[in-house]
């Protein structure tokens, strides 16, 4: 079954994230206390981001690292789920409809963090292309705990 396995925020941007047992999230505006949160709406692709713990793992063996998916600074670590087949659809994280936006490609940011005396940022963020993650839409509000399910949708989302 595919499930979520991680939950980390941060409050600010660029402020370390924190490992939560659960956040709460609000259709439309984003996770309550991390940093894309926008109480009066945020940017659909702003809303809360997903990573696979398998592209994590093969990113890790690669490369000869020991990465957290944390480092990565995406909301959500799921595994079992192919996250880049949800891009256009709706699908379920525990009770909470999600919609997939686009992937995750790395930024910078995330280069940088990474890098390593023999992998540069730009190394970094190319090894990570089409394996980043998903940013979603948070279609209902409700609770993502550690442990829900992840289901896909078979259909495209409505738009």
């Amino acid at each position: 079954m595919a499930a979520v396995i991680g939950i980390y925020t941060a409050e600010k941007s660029g402020a370390p994230v924190g490992a939560r047992d659960a956040v709460e999230v609000r259709r439309g505006c984003g996770i309550v206390g991390d940093r894309h949160f926008r109480p009066n709406g945020a940017n659909a692709a702003d809303q809360i981001t997903l990573i696979e713990q398998e592209a994590v793992t093969a990113f890790n063996e690669a490369h000869g690292l020991s990465v957290a998916p944390w480092e990565l600074r995406r909301n959500l670590v799921t595994e079992g789920i192919d996250l880049n087949a949800l891009v256009g659809r709706e699908f379920q994280v525990g009770a909470v409809r999600l919609r997939g936006i686009e992937l995750c490609e790395p930024c910078a940011t995330v280069g940088r963090l990474l890098q390593q005396p023999e992998l540069s940022p730009t190394q970094v963020i190319k090894a990570l292309m089409g394996k980043g993650g998903l940013r979603a839409e948070i279609v209902s509000t409700g609770v993502i705990r550690i442990g829900d399910a992840v289901c896909g949708s078979a259909a495209p989302a409505e738009v």
